[in-house]
């Protein structure tokens, strides 16, 4: 199931807006500020698609019953881009369970690449619901990767796939591939330009949050 946070008029557009915006991502803490704020936005939207119960809460005046989220969660995310946008999430689902992966394109001189992982923890993940997360979804190739290292430790309940930008390729091919996970996108571009990069997009999300790398 495919959930676009561009289908309403919400706060998003413009926090996605500033994202793009070539002068105002100058800024990296706003930059970072923003990706956080949509994981925090997305936060809210999957909390409706978890299990409840309901429990009593003492006040200094009484007993008020009130419905708690029992769901348990793991957040995992895309070293270093993710972060912001896990960060986000993790402000909303505090006691979650964290894993961590480090994936890359490696470039060929021809201008093809492939999907380098050079580190990945992660706890178990059966019968719990997966959120991973990851700013920009161009081919889904590095995404997909991630996945199937993260389900070698386990199969989640349910799984949610968070990313800010997606290319409707991106989109097409997680939707193939893994047709029972819910992706939450916040704003689709149709192109991909020879490179693979999303077009019109914002760029590269881990270094606009970070500064630039060196990369062998």
């Amino acid at each position: 199931m495919i959930h676009r946070l561009t289908d309403s008029h919400t706060i998003a557009h413009r926090y996605l807006s500033e994202l793009r915006h070539i002068d105002i991502q100058t800024d990296r803490n706003k930059f970072r500020n923003n990706m956080e704020r949509l994981g925090m936005i997305f936060g809210y939207e999957i909390s409706r698609h978890l299990n409840y119960e309901s429990i009593d809460i003492p006040t200094s005046l009484g007993i008020k019953k009130s419905q708690i989220p029992t769901t348990s969660i793991v957040l995992a995310t895309i070293l270093r881009a993710g972060l912001p946008l896990h960060n986000g999430l993790l402000q909303v689902f505090d006691d979650a369970d964290c894993a961590f992966a480090a994936a890359y394109r490696k470039h060929s001189e021809d201008g093809s690449f492939h999907i380098s992982e050079e580190y990945i923890t992660c706890p178990d993940l059966n019968d719990i619901t997966l959120i991973i997360s990851d700013p920009m979804l161009a081919t889904g190739a590095s995404l997909d990767a991630v996945i199937q290292s993260f389900l070698s430790y386990g199969k989640p309940q349910n799984i949610h796939i968070v990313t800010v930008i997606a290319s409707t390729a991106g989109i097409e091919h997680i939707a193939t591939h893994y047709p029972d996970t819910h992706l939450w996108v916040g704003d689709e571009d149709e192109t991909l330009n020879n490179l693979k990069y999303i077009v019109p997009g914002l760029g590269d999300a881990g270094d606009l949050s970070y500064g630039m790398k060196q990369q062998s």
